[in-house]
């Protein structure tokens, strides 16, 4: 599990610009995060613990167990050179920036206020003054970047394709696909667009963005500290969601295992994304019991409707007063159990999008759903069973538009790369 950690303090080049600004900064940046004020001595105050830096080291990726942030921006590029040196050169450049971004630090050697004044910086300067907030950047591998371009075709996992076509996908080419992918999360969200705009910018003549989604309110719980957010809908989402100090359960389904598929990716995991469309307007004329049984849960307390709280066993047998199953057999929460899956489950960590409003004067909104699993067929046998017009009665107001799979590489040692097991 990868936990926000309280440092030694770390003089900051942003800290030192804030502090030189205004002397009531200091204070602030002292209560903001621990190792992030001006000056080199500890402060008495605790830091923030939602401010803190997340470990960038470690044998797996940040961001996927890490107790999940409020704020998401993801970027999907495309590679545009055709050289394996310079695929190679730009995840080590992304690996020494993300490091920095991650401390809380700005990128490169004189970060945003520093170098030749006819010159452009070398950090954007836009998150000048902030703590770290839980930075965490993940970056994973498209289907597509194993081609002829950078000889990797040999190494693409066997599970790693191209999602199927599920019952009413409604895809657009624009938002599937891509062969990297950065996802960057943060309780702040100017910090995580400063994050994925500084790696875009690094990343220029070499790949380029294909498409990106902010995101808000978290819709999962990674960790049993943290409360069950609510989505567009208004319900609690990802009560049942795997947490990370369930260590059995997260090796058995989130992280790819020795003898799972080639060498490179063990202790990786496989990252689906889905943007899916909410009708919200819709949705918010159905009336409250019949919200209730779309879902199967109580809007309120989050409850079964079997019967109890949030997180009471759910019995699918209780019937209701009029002998029907008091949780209805095409509910959602009926069809994405466990029990109706082989046993699957994935590790979900998504979030609500709002994109304005679309051409007929409606929130353009909904989830932009993300997961993490050993092996992509779990996503897959859980949507096979939610798709379709005759199953999930969910299926009326929301519609699937973009779709992609990446095979994310295990952590990065102290002198290692993003993916240097693949490409070394």
């Amino acid at each position: 599990m990868t936990e926000p950690q309280d440092r030694s303090p770390v003089v900051s080049r942003r800290k030192l610009l804030g502090a030189a600004g205004a002397g009531a900064l200091i204070a602030g940046a002292a209560g903001a995060g621990a190792g992030y004020a001006a000056g080199d001595q500890p402060t008495a105050v605790r830091a923030d613990p939602g401010a803190l830096p997340v470990t960038f080291e470690g044998k797996h990726q940040a961001g996927i167990v890490t107790p999940a942030q409020d704020r998401l921006y993801f970027s999907v590029l495309d590679v545009t050179t055709a050289s394996r040196g310079d695929l190679i050169l730009l995840m080590q450049d992304w690996t020494r920036a993300a490091r920095q971004m991650t401390a809380g630090n700005d990128v490169g050697e004189l970060g945003a206020v520093g170098g030749a004044p006819y010159a452009p910086p070398e950090d954007t300067g836009e998150a000048l003054g902030l703590p770290p907030s839980n930075l965490t950047i993940t970056v994973g591998f498209g289907p597509s970047l194993f081609d002829d371009r950078f000889g990797l075709a040999d190494l693409r996992p066997e599970r790693l394709g191209d999602l199927p076509t599920f019952a009413g996908d409604r895809l657009k080419p624009e938002l599937t696909g891509g062969d990297l992918v950065i996802q960057a999360c943060a309780n702040d969200p100017q910090v995580a667009v400063h994050a994925v705009r500084n790696l875009v910018r690094i990343a220029f003549g070499r790949a380029s963005v294909r498409y990106s989604q902010m995101g808000f309110g978290r819709t999962s719980s990674t960790s049993s500290g943290q409360v069950t957010p609510r989505n567009l809908f208004g319900f609690k989402d990802g009560t049942a969601n795997i947490k990370a100090e369930e260590a059995k359960t997260v090796d058995d389904f989130v992280w790819v295992q020795p003898g799972d598929g080639p060498d490179w990716l063990v202790g990786g995991s496989y990252l689906v994304a889905r943007k899916i469309d909410m009708r919200i307007e819709t949705w918010d004329r159905e009336a409250l019991s019949g919200q209730e049984g779309i879902i199967g849960r109580a809007k309120g307390s989050g409850g079964p409707l079997s019967g109890g709280d949030e997180f009471d066993p759910i019995d699918f047998a209780v019937k209701g007063d009029d002998g029907e199953p008091a949780i209805p057999l095409k509910s959602h929460v009926r069809l994405a159990h466990p029990d109706f899956n082989d046993g699957v489950q994935i590790l979900r960590r998504g979030y609500n999008f709002v994109d304005g409003s679309n051409g007929l004067g409606q929130l353009s909104a909904g989830l932009f759903f993300i997961s993490y699993q050993r092996d992509p067929e779990q996503f897959s046998t859980i949507q096979r069973s939610l798709a379709g017009s005759n199953n999930d009665l969910l299926n009326e107001y929301i519609v699937h538009v973009g779709s992609g799979l990446w095979a994310c590489p295990p952590g990065v040692t102290a002198d290692g790369f993003w993916g240097d097991t693949l490409l070394s």
